[in-house]
Formats: C-alpha cells, sequence, structure tokens
C-alpha cells in the first residue's frame, strides 16, 4: 500500500521518473523505507509492513517473469512524515503489453493474494503482543481510532477471543503492520482502472463488463460524503480510473479455476475492506 494503495494514480504519474535498469536506485529506496517506517513506528513495524509490502510486489514480479513481461524489481516509497503509515508503498514498473486475460488476472491477483499470505499472520502474532486495557480507543498510540475489517475482526478472535466489555485492544506495532496490509489489499483490489482490482475486474468481465467500471467510482464518491478520507482518493481515480488497456488477446475467457479464485478475491476484498479506516 502500496503502501501499494490508494497512491497508484499518483505512483503511475512518476514511473517515468524512477530509472528502470539501475537496481542501485531500487536497493537505495529500500532502504530508505525501511529507515521511514522505522522512524514512524519502530522496528516491529517497520520490518513487518516491509515484508508484506514486498509479498505483494514481488508476487507482481515473478508472474511477469512467468509470462516473459519485462518489470522492474520494486521501487519503494520512502515518506516518514505527515503520514500514518512511514511510506506511499511501493510498486514495479511493466514495460511490456499484457498477451492474454489470462496473464493479466494472474498478475493482477498475484500481488494482493501474496501480500494477504503475510498479512494475516502478522495479524496474529501482533494481536497476541498487544495489551487489553480498560476502554478509551482501538488506538495505535496517537490516539487515531481504526476502524476494523470482517478478516481482522476473525484474526484478533482468533488470537485473543473475545475482549472483554468495557476493555479495548491496545495495538502492538506488529498488529498496527498487519491492520496496514489489510488496508492496503482492499484498495489495490478495488476493481477501478489499473489498480489490481481493475486488471482482475477486466479479465473477468473484458471491455463490454469494464465499461461499468465508473459505477464504482461513483460508489466511492458516495462513501466520501460519509468520510470525508476518500476524498482524494475519489479525485485521483476519477481522473485517472475509468479506463484500462486491452491486452493482446481480448476475446479468450477464463478457465474455470481462474473464475474461482476471481471469486476468492472480491471475498478478501469485501472482508478486508474498511469504510471509514481512521479516527482522530
Amino acid at each position: 500500500m502500496r503502501t501499494d494503495d490508494f497512491k497508484a494514480p499518483f505512483r503511475r504519474r512518476i514511473r517515468h521518473l524512477l530509472p528502470a535498469d539501475k537496481p542501485w536506485i531500487n536497493i537505495l529506496l529500500f532502504f530508505l523505507t525501511i529507515w521511514s517506517t522505522w522512524l514512524t513506528w519502530g522496528a516491529w513495524y517497520s520490518l513487518s509492513v516491509i515484508a508484506i509490502l514486498l509479498a505483494h510486489e514481488m508476487g507482481h514480479y515473478l508472474m511477469c517473469r512467468r509470462y516473459k513481461i519485462p518489470a522492474t524489481l520494486p521501487f519503494f516509497i520512502p515518506f516518514p512524515y505527515l503520514n500514518p503509515f512511514g511510506t506511499l508503498g511501493a510498486m514495479i514498473q511493466m514495460r511490456g503489453v499484457m498477451p492474454n486475460k489470462r496473464a493479466l488476472f494472474d498478475i493482477g491477483a498475484a500481488g494482493p493474494l501474496a501480500g494477504f499470505i503475510v498479512t494475516a499472520p502478522v495479524i496474529y502474532f501482533g494481536v497476541l503482543l498487544s495489551d487489553v486495557t480498560p476502554a478509551m480507543s482501538n488506538t495505535t498510540g496517537m490516539n487515531i481510532t481504526l476502524g476494523e475489517s470482517l478478516i481482522y475482526k476473525f484474526i484478533s478472535y482468533l488470537a485473543i477471543g473475545p475482549v472483554p466489555k468495557g476493555s479495548d485492544v491496545l495495538l502492538h506495532p506488529l498488529a498496527y503492520a498487519g491492520w496496514v496490509g489489510l488496508f492496503v489489499t482492499s484498495l489495490n483490489l478495488l476493481p477501478i482502472g489499473q489498480l489490481d482490482g481493475g486488471h482482475i475486474f477486466y479479465s473477468v468481465f473484458g471491455s463490454r463488463g469494464f465499461r461499468f467500471a465508473p459505477l464504482f467510482i461513483l460508489v466511492l464518491g458516495g462513501l466520501t460524503l460519509i468520510y470525508s478520507g476518500w476524498a482524494l482518493l475519489f479525485i485521483l481515480l476519477l481522473l485517472l480510473g475509468r479506463k484500462h488497456p486491452a491486452p493482446l488477446d481480448d476475446a479468450t475467457p477464463l478457465d474455470r479455476k481462474r473464475k474461482i479464485l476471481a471469486v476468492l478475491m472480491l471475498f478478501i476484498f469485501m472482508t478486508c475492506f474498511t469504510p471509514m479506516p481512521f479516527k482522530f
């Protein structure tokens, strides 16, 4: 989040500023992002959120290698101040056209799926390390109340059981990293534009079905009326998220196993998404 996340349209704007053939840039940004996330929330948070972002981007990268689509190593984006994450996420840069819908689906789904697989145990062990305190707020240490997605509540329940009435969980930095991982996953799975969810949506429904994708932007606009924190994302996606390039083979449909996986990705999105992620 992405984080590899809602900054995706912004990141696409800066891709041309990132050298694609100088690995030392990737390495430098990687360590700067470790520094910026460490500075924001400490070692537990930094190493775990970096692991989540790295898993997400390597999922995309390895699928690109599988389909022989040229792609860079991940570019991490440090952002140590005025940001509750300490980073704007990470991304890879692809320099090829998708050969078909199956490649588009696999590349789009591999990132959030890999990130989610790493995120789930991070939440579990992070909640185990957290403190149950008298109820004030579900806070990260800066009086920020976090919205809890369905999957977060489920994993938290597995870790510590029901929270006693009148108590709350003061999150360990590891648990907060897991929360960020779910937040990043849900935003990347929005079925809009060239987000991962947009790739999946296009690969399932094709160009005709994708014409209805702007409806999701309007839904996000409706959420903005309830929670103003979505405003920037809504504006960016309204400007940049209404189109999706077609793969070379735009006719061959997905096979059955990919359609089943698409349903799983929809389930992950719905259980990870939090309509009101922050309350200050």
